[in-house]
């Protein structure tokens, strides 16, 4: 997919533009361009927990690391080597695990579970910690701002608006930003004057000296770390605005916030002996008192931006996640009648829901930096791991891969640790959610494999004389005109013994034409084609969808091309079998069969498969029904329920003792 529609905007995204510059910066930058609003106000925090070193070195030093943080994690990591591992155009530690899965490590799933678990965890802690850092700014003029009720009315109304669509606001988004970025620079900029030394934090070894010298390096590594957290992101969005774009607003960015960061620290050093000091944010602070408000209005239309790419963000996951078979098909909608602005509103509101409770229970920003930094540390570390392997696959110089992995896995193993000991401060919170998340998509990854070993499959060419007697024998009443099945039968020749159950057994079934529909998941994201396979001339088809990851399962939508495609080359009928109706042109009946497995002996299960199955039973009711999340409606489905297997289980029979029969 080489165009791309984002609020109103098309533009080739492998090409580098302005309007692709301009989107970059409304849609990929908002996490990482926000920090300014509490990276800062953490680090002074966070040297309340006992450094001994002076005010000037500590702020210079913590300057030098948040200026190579952005350079080695942000720059090096992400913008010149991630955006490299682009799965047809599309980021994210989805769109990688896709790129390596083929390479036989049966656990490398296991490390995209961890990481997109704990993305969607950052996706719900970003939006809180945002809006209310920028709503905090106007306890500077009011200390009695009723800071939390405002936050949950902005976070409500953010996530109201996302089954409307983000088309016509997502217009504003790049202006906005570059207001945005060019702002944060501004004040920086005119700040630095009052003490150049802080130039100084360019030179990594204050960085070096800081985290040798104070005791509580480690709690200011944690506070550090929020500068980079939005770099996940950037490459998630990979697929949104193209690598170019990215590189090239990038450059800007990182200015801006290394501006934006040295003149808060040269205010810091101007400021930090004067009376109030330490309840001033230094975001705000480096304002002059009319900025103030216009400031917040700023910060907060800078919030909800990056909170709208967040939840964008977390829709795209889960919706690899459905086609990569680690979460239960769900509803998408597509509001705004773009592809990459899709709505999921059972994941909307569980989003909503978890912000309310998080920012009802840290009720201050100051607290809430405790739970951010954790779960986005174990993302990229996950990230790092699946680099590992897309690099070995590339056949890259095993010596520099070797460099890359130690450098990197030390880098985010510290940050880690940094972030870990803010566990029972609030780290919690973003562990049980990931955490609940990531043994969703195992057990149901797991518990589909643990179905499909039980899944008797059978050869289809064995039933077909069946079938062909049963068209034509009058004395079964006529079931359907078109009967359709769903299969996730891997070969060609073979069915579940389950639909061949339906069709001749549980009820017979007599129709005009049998339509067997499979899908093959592609890793091209925008795959989007069918083939036919006319197994029984007349009779019996197979219709394989061959889908990437990126395409809506809507099967529904699909198959009523296909039934056209084949009624146009007189494949099939596009009338009525009945004549009364066909007088009338009407088309002929259609009705889908989804059968649903009930049963597997408890006999024939392990204990852990026996608590995969019971964990994947509760994911299924997160799910919507199959028929609902393909976009068929329920007026022509039939749900019916199958014994897994109909062989005996156990090698044990029952004895007769004795058959008596009584005359009469």
């Amino acid at each position: 997919m080489a165009e791309v529609t984002e609020g109103g905007h098309h533009f080739d995204i492998k090409k580098l533009s302005f309007v692709g510059v301009l989107v970059s910066l409304g849609i990929v930058f908002g996490d990482i361009g926000t920090s300014p609003l509490y990276v800062m106000k953490a680090i002074v925090n966070a040297r309340e927990n006992g450094s001994t070193m002076p005010f000037n070195e500590y702020i210079e030093g913590a300057l030098s690391c948040i200026i190579w943080t952005l350079t080695l994690q942000t720059t090096i990591k992400y913008v010149i080597i991630a955006l490299r591992a682009d799965n047809k155009g599309e980021g994210g530690i989805l769109a990688l695990f896709s790129l390596v899965k083929n390479l036989k490590k049966g656990w490398l799933y296991l490390i995209a579970i961890v990481g997109a678990a704990a993305l969607i965890a950052d996706g719900v802690i970003t939006p809180s910690l945002t809006v209310m850092s920028a709503i905090e700014g106007l306890e500077i003029y009011n200390p009695h701002t009723p800071v939390v009720p405002i936050t949950i009315s902005i976070l409500i109304l953010i996530f109201v608006v996302q089954q409307f669509g983000t088309s016509f606001i997502g217009k504003f988004f790049g202006p906005v930003m570059v207001v945005w970025f060019l702002v944060l620079g501004g004040l920086g900029l005119s700040h630095l004057s009052e003490n150049m030394e802080i130039l100084r934090s360019f030179n990594p070894y204050y960085a070096y000296k800081l985290i040798v010298n104070s005791p509580s390096a480690i709690v200011i590594l944690g506070a550090v770390f929020l500068c980079t957290t939005g770099a996940e992101a950037l490459y998630s969005d990979l697929g949104h605005c193209g690598a170019k774009n990215i590189r090239v607003s990038w450059g800007f960015v990182k200015i801006m916030l290394i501006l934006n960061y040295l003149g808060q620290g040269a205010w810091l050093l101007t400021n930090y002996q004067k009376p109030g000091f330490s309840v001033i944010n230094p975001f705000f602070g480096i304002m002059e008192e009319w900025m103030v408000v216009p400031g917040v209005i700023l910060a907060t239309a800078a919030a909800i931006i990056a909170s709208q790419a967040l939840i964008t963000g977390s829709f795209t996951i889960f919706s690899e996640a459905m086609s990569l078979n680690l979460w239960p098909n769900q509803k998408i909608d597509y509001p705004s009648g773009v592809k990459g602005q899709m709505y999921i509103p059972r994941i909307n509101w569980g989003l909503l829901l978890f912000c309310i409770i998080v920012v009802l229970h840290f009720k201050e920003s100051g607290k809430m930096e405790a739970a951010y930094g954790l779960s986005i540390t174990v993302t990229m570390l996950m990230t790092t791991v699946l680099l590992v392997y897309w690099l070995l696959k590339h056949r890259i110089n095993k010596g520099l891969i070797l460099i890359f992995a130690l450098v990197y896995m030390s880098i985010e193993l510290g940050f880690f640790s940094a972030n870990i000991i803010k566990f029972f401060e609030g780290g919690w919170i973003t562990v049980i959610l990931a955490g609940f998340i990531g043994v969703c998509m195992y057990a149901w990854f797991n518990g589909r494999s643990i179905k499909t070993k039980f899944i008797k499959f059978v050869k289809l060419e064995n039933y077909i004389p069946i079938i062909k007697d049963m068209k034509l024998d009058e004395t079964i009443p006529k079931y359907a005109t078109n009967l359709a099945y769903l299969s996730r039968a891997k070969r060609n020749d073979e069915i579940e013994s389950k639909i061949i159950y339906s069709i001749i057994k549980k009820q017979p079934k007599r129709a005009d034409h049998y339509f067997i529909l499979t899908i093959t998941n592609q890793e091209d994201p925008y795959t989007f084609k069918y083939a036919v396979d006319e197994v029984l001339p007349g009779t019996i088809y197979k219709i394989n969808f061959m889908l990437g990851f990126k395409i809506d399962r809507r099967i529904n939508d699909y198959f009523d091309m296909v039934l056209r495609d084949m009624m146009a080359d007189g494949t099939i009928p596009c009338r009525s079998s009945h004549p009364s109706l066909r007088a009338h042109n009407i088309p002929p009946d259609l009705k889908y069969v989804i059968i649903d497995n009930t049963y597997i002996n408890d006999i024939l299960l392990t204990v852990k498969e026996k608590i995969t199955l019971n964990i994947y039973n509760f994911v299924k009711y997160i799910g919507s029904d199959d028929f609902k999340a393909w976009g068929i409606t329920s007026h022509n489905v039939v749900v019916e329920s199958a014994p897994m297997t109909e062989d005996c289980v156990g090698e044990s029979k029952i004895q007769q003792c004795e058959f008596i029969r009584h005359n009469n």
